[in-house]
């Protein structure tokens, strides 16, 4: 009786979890966001692109060290860098349109492009306007099969979502993370701010390539090499067993393995080993959830550059806890929010220790931009390039997000980006032999 709750209550909670997506199905790409209709859902998010293995990861470290890294996110003002008036939306949508493939080419160089003082942004639909003139193609929230994050206008099949502004989450400090869900992360999103929070509420980026030449080469390696795992639920339900005659304790525990990992496997693309363990104040048993080895490096899809590509900041629970002494303990409401407690491990299951945890946060603090959006202000940033989080706030804020699998020009982009870098790396190898020769 006990495990048919149990399971129960395991597969309502999962309804409302965000730890997972659903078996990849065959869905058309759509060109551009504005030929999605409102009845029709856009594309599910694109397949991660882990690119192949590193051969030398220590020797690849060494050589980002020594090369010049452009500008991280600038900033472009509608009224002080284009000579434009803020309430004049169509001359803003005109120039989107005119320099799209300049504005994504910025995106890629830079990581990221704060757009400031554009009224068009202010309200969803002058948002979709400005994205869908840039030729970005929108694809689902990789969190929609457990529709987990709501939409801002309400709407079922919206393309912009609520970016975490609950109330109840206001002081917890989201860490700096990459979005991907199991096998699924969206090239490139779009964050918009419709009202800002009275205090604080800062949108955070950090550059992954800055981030992954600034931790220790010993540690870069380590990582590499061992892989990362992500802990991405805790289901502490099962105290109940410890309450068993102790023959039947191994059995109950072998059964509820076996049934409870079959209905996550069943929702997910991805292979989930469920541990056993104990959790909370009271030690209860629980099962936690753990996704395969995936690497933290990767090479970057469009430009070829090394980066960081990796959630420990977020996902630590060590971390977490060292700033809930600082902002507050999290506020979790409801059964979804309490299964969804992650942890990072090495991909044999090892723990990192607490000084190698300790470097990451600190090189990824020294490398967070703080960007105080106002109401039309816009971050497009390369989720593969650029990490983002959230600072704590007080007050109401509205912010949105919306994700994408590409952008129209992306093939012709590769070709000029990687040919450029290739011609740099030419040009910087004879003038070292030059100057050997003299």
């Amino acid at each position: 009786m006990k495990l048919t709750v149990t399971l129960g209550v395991l597969s309502s909670l999962l309804a409302g979890s965000s730890a997972f997506v659903v078996a990849p199905q065959q869905h058309r790409m759509l060109p551009l966001a504005s030929s999605v209709a409102a009845d029709q859902a856009p594309p599910l998010s694109p397949l991660t692109l882990w690119g192949e293995r590193i051969s030398d990861i220590r020797k690849l470290h060494q050589e980002m060290r020594q090369k010049e890294l452009p500008e991280f996110a600038p900033e472009l003002s509608a009224v002080k860098d284009l000579g434009l008036q803020r309430e004049d939306v169509e001359a803003q949508l005109q120039y989107v349109k005119d320099h799209a493939m300049e504005i994504k080419t910025m995106m890629q160089k830079h990581g990221a492009v704060i757009f400031r003082d554009f009224d068009l942004m202010k309200t969803q639909d002058g948002f979709q306007q400005f994205y869908s003139a840039l030729g970005m193609k929108v694809c689902l929230d990789p969190l929609h099969s457990v529709s987990a994050r709501p939409t801002v206008d309400g709407k079922k099949n919206s393309p912009v979502y609520e970016a975490v502004n609950k109330e109840s989450r206001k002081n917890f400090f989201i860490g700096m993370h990459n979005e991907f869900v199991g096998t699924r992360a969206p090239r490139a999103a779009a964050f918009v701010c419709f009202k800002a929070a009275e205090t604080g509420g800062e949108f955070l980026v950090a550059d992954g390539r800055r981030l992954f030449r600034d931790l220790d080469a010993d540690l870069v390696e380590e990582l590499y090499n061992r892989q990362i795992r992500y802990s991405v639920m805790e289901l502490p339900f099962f105290g109940w067993i410890d309450n068993l005659p102790g023959p039947l304790q191994n059995v109950a525990m072998g059964v509820t393995k076996g049934l409870v990992t079959a209905a996550i496997n069943a929702k997910v693309d991805f292979d989930v080993d469920l541990l056993w363990g104990e959790g909370g104040y009271d030690n209860t048993k629980m099962l936690q959830a753990r996704a395969p080895s995936q690497p933290p490096i990767v090479i970057h899809p469009v430009t070829q550059d090394p980066t960081w590509f990796c959630n420990v900041h977020s996902h630590s629970s060590k971390l977490r806890k060292d700033r809930e002494a600082i902002y507050g303990a999290e506020r979790f409401e409801d059964g979804a929010s309490q299964i969804n407690k992650s942890d990072m491990f090495y991909g044999d299951d090892g723990e990192l220790t607490d000084e190698q945890l300790k470097q990451i946060d600190e090189v990824t603090m020294k490398n967070v931009k703080f960007v105080k959006m106002t109401e039309g202000d816009v971050v497009l940033l390369d989720n593969y390039k650029t990490m983002h989080g959230r600072n704590v706030f007080d007050g109401t804020r509205k912010h949105g997000v919306a994700w994408f699998e590409g952008w129209e020009g992306e093939e012709e982009m590769k070709k000029t980006l990687v040919g450029s870098e290739q011609t740099k790396s030419a040009a910087s190898k004879n003038l070292f032999f030059a100057d050997v020769a003299n």
